[in-house]
């Protein structure tokens, strides 16, 4: 299987703390979690994931699945000498962290998957849109990713941030977003929800129509030990629209995690 190009910033926080991976999602960067990393990294190693063509990762070229984006996460959580990592993913990112539980759950401490899915979409809607962006750009997708990415008014509220997602999409290489959807037409994990053991939270966020309340809560409902949450004021990129409370989600959902494994330890 072919292991697509990401890229990871160097860790941010003390040398001692938990790995903490933030992977963005389909057409944006690293950009996505900017506002909610200061909130984290007092207290978590943190770095940031961009995907295949994406921010800093190389383009790719061969075909490759999301659970080969999950496989080169695994690898480079090894390569920075972390025997286990907490991960939170939104949308795209949420699908490679359901497949890295699935794969390498042996790397995965606890995962936030964040407005996304165990199915993401239908297969023929990812096909058309790899074959629009190959033929248009992704410039084509900036209108509508505008109008299913941000809660009403975030982009009045947040305009550098929504901003740079937008020029991040822009920037996203074509064939590597095609690949990405094309590897998303074949991406269903439902079924295998059942064997994830490692604790798992499910955000949504309440104007998301993509990846809905329902899409999340087949997560939470589904796996051994799941939770939920909703985001009042967050569509389908809560890190943007919302990063204070985002921020918060995962403090405490990541905090109650390390207090276990502590308490568990003594």
């Amino acid at each position: 299987m072919t292991i697509p190009p990401i890229a990871l910033t160097p860790p941010t926080g003390p040398a001692d703390a938990p790995l903490l991976v933030l992977a963005a999602s389909l057409g944006t960067s690293s950009v996505l979690w900017e506002a909610v990393v200061p909130s984290l990294v007092d207290s978590y190693r943190v770095t940031l994931l961009d995907l295949p063509g994406h921010g800093a990762a190389a383009p790719a070229r061969e075909h490759f699945t999301i659970g080969g984006i999950a496989d080169a996460v695994a690898r480079t959580i090894t390569a920075l000498g972390a025997s286990r990592a907490y991960y939170a993913g939104v949308s795209l990112g949420g699908a490679v962290g359901l497949e890295l539980l699935l794969r390498h759950p042996d790397v995965v401490s606890a995962a936030a998957i964040i407005a996304s899915g165990a199915k993401i979409g239908d297969p023929e809607g990812w096909t058309a849109r790899a074959a629009d962006v190959r033929a248009q750009s992704t410039s084509s997708l900036i209108i509508g990713s505008a109008q299913r990415w941000f809660a009403p008014g975030s982009i009045e509220r947040n305009p550098v941030i929504t901003g740079r997602l937008l020029h991040a999409l822009q920037d996203t290489d074509d064939e590597s977003y095609a690949l990405c959807c094309e590897a998303l037409a074949q991406y269903d994990v439902r079924r295998l929800l059942e064997e994830i053991e490692v604790p798992v939270l499910a955000v949504w966020g309440a104007h998301d129509e993509v990846t809905p309340e329902a899409s999340l809560r087949l997560i939470a409902e589904s796996v051994q030990n799941g939770h939920v949450i909703g985001l009042a004021d967050a569509s389908h990129l809560p890190p943007a629209d919302d990063p204070d409370e985002m921020a918060a989600v995962l403090r405490e959902f990541f905090d109650s995690q390390t207090e276990g494994q502590t308490n568990a330890a003594a």
